[in-house]
């Protein structure tokens, strides 16, 4: 088992500004991936208060954010800059505010310049939510 801190591979895929990821953004919620087998990626988050909607619950609109961000990560663990073209969400049990939770993305189907991908938020091993998305290879001409 090694020690060392994991690398923030979006940084290098041009995400250095990124709301979820970035470390070039002083707001950036600090997400950082890495491979957890041979074909899922995963990250862990401490959820707090300042992302709520209801009353001690995470606000839903930052849950899709936090699967659309595992299933990126996920092609950036593949090589493959890609934007979202159809998220689908499914909210399966509220999120309690405080709570760390585990992210996890893996590839369903490829066949570029698409990418079939899935991914599903943990809290305390219990699933709350899951996503499929759609992606499309993005290449930055700049």
């Amino acid at each position: 088992m090694t020690t060392e801190q994991p690398i923030n591979i979006g940084a290098l895929c041009g995400h250095g500004h990124c709301l979820m990821c970035g470390d070039d953004n002083p707001q950036s919620l600090g997400l950082c991936f890495h491979a957890e087998d041979t074909d899922r990626v995963c990250a862990e988050f401490r959820a707090h208060d300042r992302l709520q909607g209801y009353d001690g619950i995470l606000h839903g609109g930052v849950i899709s954010a936090l699967l659309d961000a595992a299933m990126t990560h996920c092609l950036f663990h593949y090589g493959v800059r890609a934007v979202t073209g159809d998220l689908h969400v499914r909210y399966l049990q509220p999120v309690p505010c405080e709570s760390i939770l585990k992210l996890r993305a893996k590839i369903k189907r490829a066949r570029p310049p698409l990418y079939m991908v899935e991914s599903e938020i943990l809290c305390d091993k219990r699933l709350v939510a899951r996503a499929e998305g759609t992606f499309m290879r993005y290449e930055n001409d700049r």
